[in-house]
């Protein structure tokens, strides 16, 4: 009987350690990182999707805002960089690694998203009160729009649904560099939302009219991975054309999505890609094939 009070004491104590480790990382605070990206344009990297921050002649364009919480970091990190006051927030898409801050930023701040990325803010909890319905998007655009001028100027793109209904582009014509919000992630199978309007099937033809569409882009800022280069994210529209026709050619010959999945072959110049997400991908892409 004394054994096994003792070992149910060791146990007792060992749940009480893991669950203090657990809340001790929960606790943990998150590390933000900012690299220049290219002469006044840089990307704050943690704590949610890519930040990148625009320093323009007037003040600072801060493009996706990361998860809740991460607003007074993003700030500490453009301190770092300019005294100038942040002027402008784009959010490429809805989700809360994206648009979870937007409500550190105050004062004189415009706010612009896709009308669709707005409709979809207007659902989630942090934008329905008074309070938070300020910090929604105050200008939207269905398919193009430019703001600021001259060297500042920015263009914005839609080109379709792929990884939600209001995915954003975002081009900072002057330096020859684009955000893609998550519609490029990096090298990766995607999180496709279909219950904010994210399409399966749209999703490589969303990126190809991107890639024919946008010229002269030369650097990327993904929306979670390390800056790269034009080619790989034109790459990337190309792996999601061949991933949605390898699931069509499988189900064509009767597969069910697991055997699909099962038996997938892709290019081998994608053998470096993270395919995590490649069982809800192609569940996702079968369901939706006629």
């Amino acid at each position: 009987m004394k054994r096994l009070s003792v070992l149910a004491g060791l146990m007792l104590a060992g749940a009480i350690s893991l669950m203090a480790a657990h809340q001790q990382t929960q606790r943990a605070p998150v590390s933000l990182d900012i690299q220049n990206v290219k002469e006044n344009l840089y990307v704050i990297t943690g704590g949610g999707g890519n930040t990148g921050v625009f320093i323009t002649e007037k003040g600072v364009v801060v493009v996706d805002t990361k998860n809740p919480g991460m607003g007074p970091s993003i700030l500490e990190k453009v301190k770092s960089v300019t005294q100038k006051p942040v002027t402008m927030i784009i959010n490429t898409h809805t989700h809360g690694d994206h648009t979870g801050s937007n409500s550190a930023f105050t004062g004189a701040v415009e706010f612009i998203a896709h009308e669709n990325c707005k409709a979809s803010m207007e659902k989630m909890p942090a934008f329905q009160s008074d309070e938070g319905k300020k910090f929604l998007p105050g200008k939207t655009y269905k398919t193009k729009l430019s703001v600021l001028n001259g060297k500042d100027k920015i263009d914005l793109y839609h080109f379709g649904p792929g990884h939600t209904s209001g995915d954003t582009f975002v081009v900072f014509s002057g330096l020859k560099a684009m955000h893609t919000g998550d519609l490029f992630p990096g090298r990766m199978t995607p999180f496709i939302d279909t219950t904010n309007g994210g399409d399966a099937i749209e999703y490589p033809s969303t990126l190809m009219k991107a890639a024919a569409g946008i010229r002269g882009v030369e650097t990327i800022i993904p929306g979670h991975s390390s800056v790269t280069t034009w080619s790989a994210f034109k790459e990337y529209g190309e792996f999601m054309r061949d991933l949605v026709a390898a699931v069509k050619q499988a189900k064509n010959e009767g597969k069910t999505a697991d055997q699909a999945i099962e038996n997938l072959k892709l290019p081998e110049r994608y053998k470096d890609y993270n395919l995590g997400r490649l069982k809800d991908d192609v569940t996702k892409i079968h369901a939706g094939l006629k």
